[in-house]
């Protein structure tokens, strides 16, 4: 999914912070300098300093100008896996030095069932992907996916695919944009399939991640299951207002 000129201006910032060009404890520019800069509107800087700030990264006070803080909860683990982001983990892990890799389970095509069908958005006759996989990090199990996508929609998707990045592979093979999601988080019981492969014990807990993904024309291109121990992994949501 395409960022948001404000959005991109804030990696910006945040990648100048992170490598010392505005270094902690300096003033950043002034919202009109880098209004100039980007050639953007002052709206557009504000909501770009609003994320920085919401992060902990900067603070701005009215005459003051803005600050650039040491207390950025950015670097916690959590942080990388944003609630609103739709690129898949293995972009956000992209500057981890941990290795991410990736376990098939099962790849199939079948014909949905009802509810798969209606979350989809297609008819109980339309054939399927269904997909498990077992993500790991550093060979450690991270998080198990449970996948169902159009075949229509993803023509060519392989189990070398599945081992890499499957978002990798929609985006930059087959050029699709990514218009939004649904997504509902619940606390389940493990499953045999997560102790099988999450290594959970029977009281456990799991954090559950269901998704709908849906393209800009509205389809949904993904119906998925993300279940993670509930010691292994969390999420993070950024909210900022747009007036």
């Amino acid at each position: 999914m395409s960022k948001s000129k404000y959005e991109e201006i804030a990696n910006i910032i945040r990648e100048r912070i992170a490598d010392g060009t505005y270094p902690v404890d300096s003033m950043l520019p002034t919202q009109s300098e880098l209004t100039k800069e980007f050639g953007v509107s002052r709206m557009t800087i504000k909501k770009a300093v609003e994320i920085l700030t919401i992060e902990g990264l900067i603070f701005s006070k009215q005459g003051n100008g803005t600050k650039v803080l040491n207390s950025s909860f950015w670097d916690k683990e959590d942080a990388k896996f944003r609630l609103n982001n739709y690129n898949g983990l293995s972009h956000d892990l992209k500057d981890d030095a941990r290795k991410l890799t990736s376990q098939v389970i099962e790849f199939s095509v079948e014909f949905p069932k009802e509810e798969i069908a209606e979350r989809l958005q297609v008819k109980v006759t339309t054939p399927i992907y269904k997909i498990i996989r077992l993500r790991l990090i550093d060979d450690k199990p991270y998080v198990l996916e449970h996948t169902y996508m159009p075949c229509d929609l993803a023509p060519g998707l392989n189990e070398e695919v599945l081992k890499k990045s499957v978002y990798g592979f929609l985006f930059d093979q087959l050029g699709l944009k990514f218009a939004g999601s649904y997504r509902h988080i619940t606390a389940e019981k493990p499953d045999t399939y997560d102790k099988d492969y999450l290594d959970c014990d029977e009281c456990d807990p799991i954090l559950q991640v269901e998704q709908v993904v849906y393209l800009e024309n509205g389809r949904p291109i993904e119906y998925s299951r993300s279940r993670n121990r509930f010691d292994t992994r969390g999420y993070s949501l950024l909210d900022v207002k747009n007036n």
